[in-house]
């Protein structure tokens, strides 16, 4: 079950049994990441699209590769008829770094297709920061996060890397952020109930509507199916803008 709110409110108690089937659900979701982290190290573009088309640009969070995306990548190109791309990088750089390098990726994508740019943790603050503060791309279309920690977390304080600086609460990133977040590419930002790294008070942007999934974590986000039918909703909705 998804809840949609425009405020989030107090987090609710879960019984003892629930509260261990989620701590089972997000052990599970992280051993499947680790099977997959060997997947799409390196970038990949779509080859087929043409004007017109639509490309889903996933961006994992930190210490994760491109390849712990895969299982939503097949299902947006199998339900929702589109390309995907995606590129995997490093724990160290900051925000702008990888929005640099997200840049780069669009900016070899095929000319006229609708661009969408879905990120998790991280790689969702990155995904603004690319299309607020870089001027983005006249392409994309929308702007979804998973778990990204807009408000900030306070794990990242053990990080003395420059990602790790950029995604702790009241960063300059994070509050630059918060002050340009309309800019006229629309978000959604998808919060976990039960989000241990980044709980779903801070993983919504301040300009944007929310989206709260019930009994899942931070990464339980990626494998979610109450959230892979989120993503191709929004794709398939979008499309269906255009195509009116």
């Amino acid at each position: 079950m998804t809840r949609r709110r425009s405020a989030l409110g107090a987090v609710s108690r879960t019984p003892p049994l629930s509260a261990l089937r989620l701590v089972s659900r997000e052990a599970l979701a992280f051993a499947r990441q680790a099977t997959l982290l060997h997947r799409d190290v390196t970038a990949s573009y779509p080859r087929l699209a043409v004007p017109g088309e639509d490309v889903v640009v996933l961006l994992h969070g930190l210490f994760a590769t491109a390849g712990v995306l895969r299982p939503m990548r097949e299902a947006i190109e199998s339900r929702a008829g589109a390309h995907t791309a995606s590129f995997s990088y490093a724990p160290g750089p900051g925000v702008a770094s990888v929005a640099e390098s997200l840049a780069e990726l669009v900016d070899r994508l095929p000319a006229r297709v609708r661009v969408h740019l879905v990120g998790h943790s991280m790689g969702g603050v990155v995904a603004r920061w690319f299309v607020q503060e870089l001027g983005g791309d006249e392409r994309v279309v929308q702007t979804l996060s998973l778990g990204s920690p807009f408000g900030g977390t306070h794990r990242a304080r053990l990080m003395p890397t420059a990602a790790g600086r950029d995604i702790t609460p009241n960063s300059v990133v994070l509050q630059r952020l918060a002050e340009r977040g309309d800019c006229g590419v629309p978000h959604l930002s998808v919060a976990g109930q039960v989000d241990r790294v980044v709980p779903r008070e801070r993983a919504s942007l301040q300009h944007g509507e929310c989206v709260v999934i019930d009994d899942c974590g931070h990464n339980g986000l990626l494998y979610h199916e109450a959230v892979t039918s989120l993503v191709v909703e929004r794709l398939l909705a979008a499309r269906a803008r255009v195509t009116r």
